[in-house]
């Protein structure tokens, strides 16, 4: 995509174009067109005039005698304005050459003829204009922070001559900046504030688009929603990325350009892509997305009129056949692009296009074992950093050595890729580039355990994890210079340390240790990778602090086992596994979920739960009965949270006879304060009739009734079930209780996170204004959350991660939730039994939801699992 400036002419001179790469999807800066001579003279003018037409056809180094000519006359003529416009003109096209040094010396030159000369509105305009050259040229450089403070001068330019088309492409370098630095909320504010939608968050209002179709169009409004377009595709918001793009795709033909056409192509094919990665898809509906984002890169590639746009969506479509493993359509994808290689230009644009390139080619070789094609990709990295370095861009570089030693370590010549890789570390260290030395570091833990050095393994990915942990906030919004996923670029790391730690047969307790902080620390990095943002304040808890009646499990799935540690108050950490590849056990889990479809019968649930029950649970009894246990508290990993664990069975007895159960993402998000401890009051939110798509849910008017005849309840029923109401009510005072008796859905995608209120549907995100809006007048939190109608989302390994971030997102210190649609008759049942439990004084929230799971299992209605088990408890359980 590239965003240019458009201003209008006074006399028809011009700023040649200056393009960088930010990303896969390359966004691209380009200074705006003509800056206009304050005085004309015919022979400059014409030397202007023709270097414009040389530049126009790629031929730079033509332009540069002419361009020094003009510089010239007007020196001679003591025109200091129009001798800076020209030397202006001149660090553009060296800088097109890869002269960085010539060229970062013109235009400060420039700048020093300028500053201070600048009286009139079009002196600004071309002073300002050349700041903009230096940004430029600053941040190709890799110096992103001097580009975005030059660019703020500028914006402060253009602001006081009123030149509105400018100011536009002002913010929208400076968001360019912004995303370099991985601040993609601050970038994505600045472009919202270009576009006049001024917002305190990046969620567009539902007024937004429609203001957006009305507004007037010009090559830079259309670039800057292009712009906002690929940042709201970073920053998750999938939806409104697609939509954005939606409109400035006509925008961009009303315009007859086919060049922004295509840039907006390149960006809704990323986002098509973008959701087809997400995990709560069909196969279906999957490949219906990645051949909307084939579709997409073939007409950016057909309309593009920038070798750099075809080039780009030709590269991103060859990644795409990679990734659907279509290796008869990747070979020929190759063989057509690869006459183009050794033209790629020697700018960001055509190097990070080379490491594309190169990632896309390893997958091809390591899958087919092409000596041939190792050797190309080892080319290519080898000519990219040559160019690097002429660049003096360390993190280009660091990039690239990081990629040829990924090359090496998949051709298992571990010696060579320690060497890049220690390289690249060298030039990328963690004080200075976190997002690129945690994957280095995670690199370098890779090839020592491939040379056997476990032990340096360890430290590695310790160093590794640290970080991530360190960048927290700053995580989800690295800057995707190369292809990023945090299934693949985050989460492995962790999976990995706990791997080697757990390797021994009976680890030390340090390692223990670290293997359960690393497990926590992954639940919390999967909840920021969720909301796009670091929602949990975490703080480091012991079991010992929070109740010592209750045992915490960490289940741990890896590669090639099931590992799972044992936390019992005043007792070392236990460690157990069974060897089942992944595979086989994410297998039993999906099955152990069928089995509570409410027609299954004994025979088919049974030995499936008592497998997961030998695998969780059985070694372990004699010690949680040696300690008194009460309480069982899980901290589930992956496809294990979709299962209510009351389910497991000793061939005797459910869990949940035996013990209470709870969820939490972490001790270190558990805050210890006992319900019993408050005096109880419930406002309830409920729907009984039929709304916005959503069935009536009859059965929730008698839930309110049971709940109202045992604690005091306020109560918003169906037209009072405002969101507006709600927040209110919890803003005016502290109910220790809120009942949400309505439809809902948990799902993986944080979008796709919802609980419906009569008026909207309030999505997970913006819990965190509807329910904290007391924590502003310092009252209490919410102690207990109930969500008695939601589900989670059909086909969505993850959906349950939906559900810990609701938790968290809400402020409340428990929530309780259910993994499926439930029963209307069952849930009522259900729902007074636990408030009846409630209402006494010496009961944890765990146990109450004990006692009503057991009263259903009781009742030869309702003893089915399916009616009873699907109600589990997050957070605090006391």
């Amino acid at each position: 995509m590239k965003i240019a400036r458009s201003l209008p002419q006074v006399t028809v001179l011009f700023l040649l174009s200056f393009l960088l790469t930010i990303a896969i999807n390359p966004v691209k800066a380009q200074v705006n067109p003509p800056i206009a001579i304050v005085q004309s003279q015919t022979s400059s003018f014409q030397q202007i005039q023709q270097a414009h037409t040389l530049y126009n056809n790629g031929r730079f180094q033509e332009a540069l005698p002419l361009l020094q000519q003009a510089a010239a006359t007007f020196e001679k003529q003591g025109d200091r304005i129009n001798q800076g416009m020209a030397l202006s003109n001149l660090a553009a096209a060296l800088a097109q050459l890869q002269q960085w040094e010539q060229a970062e010396q013109t235009v400060n030159a420039s700048l020093s003829l300028l500053q201070g000369q600048s009286k009139t509105a079009e002196q600004q305009r071309i002073l300002a204009q050349t700041q903009d050259i230096k940004g430029q040229l600053q941040l190709e450089q890799g110096n992103v922070q001097d580009a975005l403070e030059i660019w703020i001068q500028s914006t402060k330019i253009y602001q006081a001559i009123d030149a509105k088309e400018a100011l536009i492409q002002s913010q929208v370098n400076q968001s360019l900046a912004l995303q370099s630095l991985g601040l993609y909320p601050r970038a994505c504010k600045t472009l919202l504030e270009s576009l006049k939608l001024e917002s305190q968050t990046c969620e567009l209002s539902a007024t937004a688009l429609p203001t957006l179709k009305n507004y007037p169009v010009s090559v830079v409004t259309v670039r800057a929603m292009n712009s906002l377009g690929h940042v709201l595709r970073v920053l998750g918001q999938l939806d409104q990325s697609q939509k954005i793009l939606s409109i400035a795709l006509p925008a961009s033909e009303q315009l007859g350009i086919p060049q922004e056409q295509a840039a907006i192509y390149l960006n809704l094919g990323n986002t098509a892509r973008a959701f087809a990665n997400q995990p709560a898809l069909t196969t279906a509906q999957r490949t219906e997305f990645e051949q909307s984002a084939s579709i997409a890169y073939k007409q950016s590639a057909q309309l593009a009129t920038r070798s750099d746009t075809r080039m780009q969506a030709q590269l991103n479509q060859l990644s795409l056949l990679v990734d659907e493993k279509n290796w008869s359509e990747t070979e020929k994808m190759w063989r057509s692009l690869q006459p183009q290689v050794s033209q790629f230009p020697p700018n960001q644009a055509g190097i990070y296009a080379q490491v594309n390139l190169a990632q896309s080619l390893m997958k091809i070789a390591e899958r087919s074992s092409q000596d041939n094609l190792f050797r190309e990709v080892e080319q290519i990295l080898n000519r990219a950093n040559q160019q690097a370095k002429l660049l003096s861009n360390t993190r280009t570089q660091a990039y690239i050595l990081s990629t040829q030693g990924k090359l090496y370590e998949l051709q298992k010549q571990q010696s060579q890729a320690e060497f890049f890789t220690n390289q690249a570390l060298s030039l990328a260290p963690a004080f200075k580039s976190p997002d690129i030395a945690y994957q280095l570091l995670w690199q370098l833990g890779r090839i020592k355990k491939a040379k056997g050095d476990t032990e340096g393994a360890i430290s590695q990915y310790t160093q590794a994890v640290n970080i991530l942990a360190s960048l927290r906030s700053d995580l989800v919004n690295i800057n995707p210079e190369v292809q990023f996923s945090f299934r693949e670029s985050v989460e492995p790391v962790y999976r990995e340390l706990v791997g080697l730690l757990l390797q021994e047969k009976s680890p030390s307790q340090a390692k223990l240790k670290l293997a359960r902080q690393t497990i926590e620390s992954l639940q919390l990095a999967e909840l920021d990778n969720f909301f796009r943002d670091a929602c949990a304040d975490a703080k480091q808890k012991s079991i010992e602090e929070v109740d010592p009646t209750a045992a915490i499990i960490y289940p741990i799935i890896l590669s090639d086992r099931l590992e799972v540690i044992l936390s019992i108050p005043g007792k070392p950490l236990q460690h157990y596994s069974t060897q089942k590849s992944q595979a086989e056990l994410e297998k039993t889990f999906r099955q152990v979920r069928n089995s509570i479809r409410q027609t299954s019968s004994t025979t088919e649930r049974f030995p499936l739960a008592q497998q997961v029950y030998d695998w969780l649970i059985r070694p372990l009894e004699k010690d949680l009965t040696a300690s008194n246990i009460k309480t069982l508290v899980f901290i589930l990993d992956g496809y294990l949270r979709n299962i209510p664990m009351a389910i497991l069975h000793d061939g005797q007895q459910y869990l949940i006879e035996k013990y209470s159960i709870a969820l939490t993402p972490g001790l270190q998000l558990v805050e210890p304060r006992p319900l019993t401890q408050i005096k109880l009051k419930v406002l309830t939110g409920a729907l009984t009739e039929a709304r916005q798509g959503f069935v009536a849910l009859p059965g929730v008017e008698r839930e309110i009734e049971e709940i109202s005849a045992t604690i005091p309840t306020i109560t918003l029923l169906n037209q009072q079930f405002l969101s507006t109401e709600l927040q209110a009510r919890i803003k005016a005072v502290s109910y220790p209780i809120v009942h949400l008796a309505t439809h809902g859905q948990f799902s993986s995608n944080a979008t796709e996170t919802f609980i419906l209120t009569w008026d909207e549907r309030v999505n997970v995100k913006e819990f965190n204004h509807l329910l904290r809006s007391r924590s502003e007048d310092k009252k209490s939190p919410i102690e207990l959350l109930i969500f008695s109608a939601c589900q989670t989302a059909a086909g969505d390994d993850r959906a349950a991660l939906g559900l810990a971030g609701a938790a968290i997102r809400s402020g409340a210190r428990s929530t309780m939730g259910t993994l499926w649609s439930v029963n209307d008759e069952s849930t009522a049942l259900f729902m007074s039994e636990f408030y009846r439990q409630l209402a006494k004084s010496n009961i944890s929230k765990a146990e109450a939801i004990r006692n009503a799971q057991i009263t259903l299992l009781q009742n030869k209605q309702f003893q089915h699992p399916f009616f009873w088990s699907p109600f589990v408890l997050v957070g605090n359980w006391q």
